[in-house]
Parts: structure tokens; sequence; C-alpha cells
């Protein structure tokens, strides 16, 4: 499959009379743009905001993010199965604007699944967002039935982000990229013995499916990974919008779309490929709630692991505690059969740091790399911006944050600064291995 990114690099974002692309610069009809938006009548109120980094500005909460994408030359959708019908995501051309993300934001209601991002200071060191400049539909629903929910699929709010991020990148749909990006691989097998004497390395990617009912989780091609079982997936597949984020799960661990567009482990396979790894492919697995659903997965992901040839592996975990066991147990059963396998994921230590870090331990799991701590207490000043509205933070379950503590009292301050867990870092913990995160010795 070969798949081309028309890559345009966007250096700012402003509102204007026509929607359009020139010399790095985005400019939005924000009229027409909401008025798009607003053709779904789920929308009841929206408004759209630029958060550019370094602005004193605090977002929250944060549902979801884009980057504007197109398909060219083709009737397809840039998310098949969401954002229109189903087509072959991972072929053909793609426009994309890089250095920007549409976020889907709430007006009010928080979930938690939903984080908070900081344009400046010490808080825009947590997320990679920080460093976009962050097109925030900011909006409201009908939906009614779960405004006061805990859990929240903020299914019109995710899906006017996604329809708006491929309105703002069909503007360069007649111009020439600034660079265009080749993403080639082919049959696994008969790819000469240059390639096949390396050693052979697969992906495995877990993201969240661990809601039975339907609506909260990652999707594949419109497919919610619930009822799903591992398979394997092109990689150019991943990173041309067959994957959408879901609502679920504590927001430092989440892979958004965003996340899937760009991610960095994929990119770098890329790269190596042919020179130091012979780079398979993924294997889509999923995380689940019971036992049997687990090891009916851990048995898919090995079996396919095994028939594709993986010498090694690198196993990437989309939340924690439950999921640790889907994780570990991959692991597992992988070097069992001679498959040298890394894991990333995050921990979840507790405030004082002496909890297990993971749910589930094996000692066959001892090449894990850490992309941080969930439960690190994070205090951050006030902003001179909120976009969205800050007291979703202690409200609305948002799971780093809290309505009130004993210690160390409510997330919102009244003077505007917060004190939360890196629970609550818009996708702080980048799982997908663009985390800032490092380690000291001491």
């Amino acid at each position: 499959m070969r798949l081309e990114l028309g890559n345009f690099f966007v250096n700012k974002v402003t509102f204007g009379e026509v929607t359009g692309f020139s010399n790095g610069t985005l400019t939005i009809n924000k009229e027409e743009a909401i008025a798009f938006v607003k053709e779904d009548e789920h929308i009841t109120e929206c408004d759209i905001m630029i958060a550019n980094p370094g602005d004193e500005t605090r977002i929250v909460p944060v549902k979801e993010a884009i980057e504007p994408r197109a398909k060219v030359d083709s009737k397809a959708a840039a998310f098949p199965g969401v954002t229109g019908d189903l087509s072959q995501a991972g072929i053909g051309r793609t426009n994309a604007l890089k250095g920007c993300s549409v976020l889907a934001v709430g007006k009010h209601w928080g979930s938690f699944g939903d984080g908070l991002i900081d344009m400046s200071g010490e808080g825009a060191k947590y997320t990679l967002f920080s460093q976009l400049i962050n097109i925030c539909l900011v909006a409201d629903t009908d939906e009614e039935f779960e405004r006061h929910s805990q859990q929240k699929k903020n299914k019109a709010i995710r899906w006017a982000a996604h329809r708006l991020a491929e309105y703002l990148a069909k503007a360069v749909e007649n111009q020439d990229p600034d660079e265009m990006e080749v993403l080639e691989l082919g049959s696994i097998s008969k790819r000469g013995s240059q390639v096949e004497e390396l050693p052979s390395v697969v992906y495995i990617m877990q993201p969240q499916s661990q809601m039975e009912e339907k609506g909260y989780n990652d999707l594949l091609y419109g497919w919610d990974l619930n009822q799903f079982l591992p398979t394997l997936v092109h990689p150019n597949e991943v990173l041309d919008g067959a994957m959408i984020g879901g609502s679920y799960m504590c927001c430092s661990s989440k892979f958004s779309t965003y996340d899937f567009q760009n991610n960095p482990t994929i990119k770098r396979l890329y790269r190596e490929h042919g020179k130091t790894v012979n780079f398979l492919g993924v294997i889509m697995s999923n995380l689940n709630v019971s036992l049997e659903q687990k090891e009916r997965a851990i048995y898919f992901v090995a079996k396919l692991a095994s028939m594709i040839g993986a010498d090694g592996a690198i196993i990437a975990e989309e939340g924690y505690g439950n999921p640790d066991a889907d994780f570990i147990g991959c692991i597992s059963a992988l070097e069992d059969l001679g498959i040298k396998t890394v894991g990333m994921t995050n921990e979840c230590t507790g405030r004082d740091g002496r909890s297990q870090p993971l749910v589930t331990l094996d000692e066959k799991a001892d090449a894990i790399v850490s992309c941080g701590n969930v439960s690190d207490v994070v205090e951050l000043p006030a902003m001179k911006t909120v976009i969205g509205e800050l007291e979703a933070l202690s409200r609305d379950g948002m799971s780093g944050g809290w309505s009130s503590d004993e210690k160390l009292g409510p997330s919102v301050r009244p003077d505007g600064s917060i004190i939360m867990e890196n629970d609550s870092m818009f996708c702080g913990d980048q799982i997908c291995g663009s985390s800032p995160k490092q380690v000291r010795e001491f």
C-alpha cells in the first residue's frame, strides 16, 4: 500500500472573510465554519476559538483532538465510517495541515475521559498539544440523557470536530503541498534477502474498548472495538484516518485521533525499515473486561505475531488498571513464543508513589518503557483565559480532578489556580511514543 501525505505547514491561524491557506497562514471564515458544524441538529451552541503556543490560556474539558485531513482527487472520507462512507484508508493522496489540531471542547460539561491543556507555563510541559495551534470547537449539545453522567459518549461534539477537521483541510485541495511524505510498505513476504535477514518487528496496539455499550470505545473504520478480535492492519491505515479515538479512558492515557494520525512509533519503524529492522506491520488488538475476553485477544495476538514471523514486538497500551492484565498477558504470551517484546505504558503508583505501578506483573515483562505516572499531583497557577469551563475539572468527575479533598481542598480554587492529578492532562503521557517526560536518576 502506498500513501502520499501532502503536508502543509501551518504557522498561523486567523479568522477572515474566506477560508483558505496561504504562506503558512490558515484563514477561517468563522461564520461559515460554525454554520457547517451546526448542520448537525444536535449541536445547540457553538463557537470556534484559537489557542496559540505561549498564550496564557487553559482549555478544559477537552474531549478529542484531530489533525485536519482531507482526501484528494477522491470522494473518499478522511475518516471512513465516521465522516463518510466506508472506503480503503492508507492509499492514495491525503492532505494534512501540520502544526495544528482541531480540539473538541465542552462549553460546559466534562466527563471522566476529558482532559486539560495549558498553552504556557508549567502545565504546557505535560502535553504535546501545548506546542500546536489549537482550533478549539467549543460546543454544547442536546444530548441531555448524559449531561450529568460522569461517563459521556460526547458523540455530537466529537463527530463535529472530525467534520470540521476535514472541512478545513479541503481548503488546500488545489494547492501544492510544502512537503510530500510517501509511506509505502508492501507484502510481508518476498521482500528480498537483505530485508528479510533483518530482525522482523511488529507493532501491537491495544486501543481502549472496555465499555460494552457502543459509543464509548475507539473505532476502526467506524467499528466499535469492543466486539473485535485482533487483526493485522497496514500501518498506513492507522496513519490515514481508519482509527478514531473514543470518549472512554482516563485522559493522560488516551490515544486521541491525532495520536493515531501521527503515531511516532509507526513513523520510526518506517524510517528503520530495511536499515535495522524488517517492519511487518501493525496488529490491532483491544482491551476488554472479562478474563475470557482478555485471554481470547491474547491468543489471537500471539498467534498472528508468530504466523507473520515476528522476532520482536513493541506493544502499546491505552490505559491502566484493568487493561494491565491484557498488556502483561500479551507480553508473556509473546515471550513464550520467543518473540522479544518491549511494552509502552504509563504507571499508577498512587500519590505517595508506593503502590504497584501496574495491576498485573510478570517476570517476562522485563522491558517496559514508562511514559508517565497518572497519580502525580500537579499544581498550576490561574490562566488569563479559559476556553470551555474550568469548573468542569472539579464538578464533572474528570479522572484527575475532584470536588473536595481533606488535605488538598478542591481541584479548582477561587483564584482560578488548580491542583489535580496528571490523569487529567489531555493525552499527556503520549503512549504512542512522543511523551515529553524523561527518567531522572537519583
